[in-house]
């Protein structure tokens, strides 16, 4: 092979391995995007389930599995907001915890049960078995797209890893929120490998916005959301 091969043979590859890694670039923007817009329609659910069913409902992030779960609970249910670090309270662990001196809040009683996601929510899960409906699946974030942080208004700190709740309730009300999401191993400085989804507390609304955007914090009292249950 003369050295004009080479030179042809090394600039063909250059040619096909640009074009691989814009197909690859491509693919997981538009992934990165459809992540985006399944977050921001399973708050659409959430909060219209919660609303029109008069139930406690929540969201649950998932990191380890990257999936999004819908469960709903008959009891009545109180936030506080968490300044140690744990997660939600119900109103009978907050009461042991006065009664007992306990030094941190523990997660939620299992009293919520799963419901499917799906339904109403338009997303078709890709590489899915039809037929299988026994179980209430998560829905799973599209491949390669992870979660990188969830900020929730009950935490005192953005959580990034096991799990993270988004409350609604029968009120019309949530939480202020900004999920954050990333194209699996993006690094924290590349910007272009991230896009957040911010939560309106008052209206439920999600907006999508480029990047890692956190969520805005209320100006006042009268902004924050309500995390109470109104009861029926």
């Amino acid at each position: 092979m003369t050295l004009i091969e080479i030179l042809i043979v090394v600039a063909l590859l250059a040619v096909i391995l640009g074009i691989t890694i814009t197909s690859f670039v491509g693919t997981s923007s538009a992934r990165l995007r459809q992540a985006s817009t399944r977050v921001a329609g399973a708050v659409r659910v959430a909060y219209a389930r919660a609303t029109a069913s008069g139930k406690v409902t929540r969201l649950v992030f998932d990191f380890g599995n990257s999936s999004i779960q819908m469960e709903e609970t008959l009891d009545r249910h109180t936030l506080k907001k968490d300044t140690l670090g744990g997660d939600a309270a119900s109103e009978a662990q907050l009461e042991a915890k006065d009664a007992a001196g306990a030094s941190e809040l523990r997660a939620p009683p299992a009293t919520f049960e799963p419901v499917d996601l799906r339904k109403g929510s338009g997303v078709k899960v890709e590489d899915e078995e039809d037929g299988d409906d026994e179980a209430v699946k998560p829905v799973p974030l599209p491949r390669g797209i992870q979660f990188w942080q969830i900020d929730v208004e009950h935490q005192a700190e953005p959580v990034r890893d096991g799990k993270a709740y988004l409350y609604f309730f029968p009120g019309g009300q949530t939480e202020n929120a900004s999920v954050q999401l990333r194209i699996a191993n993006t690094e924290e400085g590349d910007k272009t490998g991230f896009m957040s989804v911010i939560v309106s507390p008052l209206t439920g609304k999600a907006k999508i916005l480029a990047g890692r955007a956190d969520a805005p914090k209320p100006r006042d009292e009268s902004e924050a959301s309500e995390v109470e249950d109104p009861g029926r």
